[in-house]
């Protein structure tokens, strides 16, 4: 559904809409220019390594080294300075990362934050888009929310790290927005699952509401990554793909560590063990995962289709087995949708949906880390708040995370507890929908 609309809600566009339009482009500038400024004068200010360090680009590109010169050690090698630490992407992806070795370290490092960026502005343009914002109105939210996002600590931590997380949301949000007369919708978000294998939840969110030409054409791409694999490194493809080395979460580093913000990292650190904590986190998943794809279907069916490709995003951070604070960068899109329900309402649930999103970017803040000693300056989201053993590997009964309590435990696990909350508002207002439209069989039988 794309009504348009603006500030003033579903109300024809006048004089008055259009003086609300320009003062949201000037705000939103001001914002999006604060928020460059500080980011410049930060960089430039504190040591790279606490900026701008480059852990993750890193082991992308020597990934991608092993796949060149040494393809048979690519699952068995190890981080040098780090050997708990091992390459966890697919064969596709360590063909793509190879490409990167072309340029210096610093300037890919200061390419990929800036297409990062340029993904995190398109990706809260576009769904500003999808929920109906046109003109200056949808200029000014876009360049408000992103300055504001920018500075929240998964966004911030996937920039140090030097992740793909932001290309990847901006890569899906794209090709799952595309009209449904276009070929290649699905193509991108194939490609993505083909990299990392979250996306394929996408695939089936496609399934479920129907799409069945676009779930053809992403799994054809994604089969077509596998195959490219499989063509170009034989020996990688068959230890990942054939022998399921992709089942193995704990080659990532230990699943319980602090910054896991899934239900399984959380089911972990609370029952002290990664092996008893995986039947309670399949349990959880199982039902998290079908309560989250039936809302985001009814959603989808009840013309709120980017509602319902939020709700889909949100349960595949829930249910996937490791979701990092930097993956969370998913707020963004979803603090869109927030701001929108808050525009079209009035009264108390105005002022509800928008403490909502102000509490959504106080819990996931980049704030200053007053508590770790030689932290990086923007690296102090609130769960950093919660001990945790550094790169760690295996399942040592002497890791931190095991040993929380009192306020430990709610920071500790802070993403993954107001990402639940989020997904009890989803299934709510889901709920909601599909009583106003006949019931809940109804809406998820429909044709969208």
């Amino acid at each position: 559904m794309r009504a348009e609309v603006g500030l003033a809600g579903g109300r024809p566009a006048n004089a008055r809409d259009d003086t609300r339009g320009r003062v949201l482009l000037i705000a939103g500038a001001a914002v999006a220019a604060m928020a460059a400024v500080a980011y410049l004068v930060a960089v430039a200010t504190h040591p790279m390594h606490t900026m701008l360090k480059g852990f993750d680009l890193q082991v992308y590109l020597d990934g991608g080294q092993q796949a060149l010169h040494h393809p048979g050690n690519l699952y068995s090698w190890h981080f040098d300075t780090h050997p708990g630490i091992q390459f966890t992407y697919t064969p596709f992806a360590a063909l793509l990362f190879a490409v990167g070795s072309a340029l210096p370290f610093r300037a890919l490092m200061a390419l990929v934050t800036l297409v990062s960026t340029a993904a995190l502005g398109t990706t809260v343009a576009i769904a500003f888009r999808e929920l109906g914002w046109r003109g200056t109105t949808r200029i000014g939210a876009t360049l408000l929310l992103t300055g504001l996002v920018f500075w929240t600590e998964p966004v911030q931590r996937a920039l140090y790290l030097g992740q793909v997380e932001l290309v990847l949301m901006a890569l899906i949000v794209w090709d799952l927005c595309q009209p449904d007369r276009r070929g290649w919708k699905g193509a991108a978000t194939g490609v993505a699952a083909g990299i990392k294998l979250v996306p394929l939840l996408f695939i089936v969110y496609l399934l479920l509401t129907r799409k069945f030409r676009q779930a053809a054409v992403a799994t054809g791409a994604f089969l077509g990554t596998v195959v490219i694999g499989f063509i170009f490194l034989p020996g990688p493809s068959k230890t990942w793909w054939i022998d399921a080395n992709f089942f193995q979460a704990g080659r990532t580093g230990f699943v319980g560590d602090q910054q896991n913000q899934s239900l399984r990292g959380t089911l972990t650190r609370l029952v002290g063990n990664v092996t008893n904590g995986m039947p309670l986190w399949l349990v959880a998943a199982v039902i998290v995962g079908v309560l989250g794809l039936a809302a985001a279907v009814i959603l989808h069916n009840s013309g709120q289709t980017f509602a319902g490709l939020m709700a889909c995003a949100l349960t595949a951070l829930l249910v996937s087995p490791i979701s990092w604070d930097h993956h969370w960068v998913w707020i963004a899109p979803g603090l869109a949708l927030i701001v929108d329900a808050g525009v079209r309402a009035a009264g108390a649930a105005r002022a509800a949906w928008l403490a909502l999103a102000a509490a959504v970017l106080i819990v996931y803040g980049a704030w200053p880390d007053f508590w770790a000693r030689g932290a990086g300056l923007l690296q102090g989201g609130l769960i950093n708040y919660a001990p945790a053993s550094s790169y760690a590997h295996g399942d040592n009964p002497g890791y931190a995370e095991y040993h929380w309590h009192g306020l430990q435990l709610l920071a500790g696990n802070l993403y993954l507890l107001a990402g639940a909350g989020l997904f009890v508002v989803v299934c709510a207002a889901a709920f909601r929908v599909a009583r106003e439209h006949g019931g809940v069989t109804r809406l998820l039988l429909a044709d969208a």
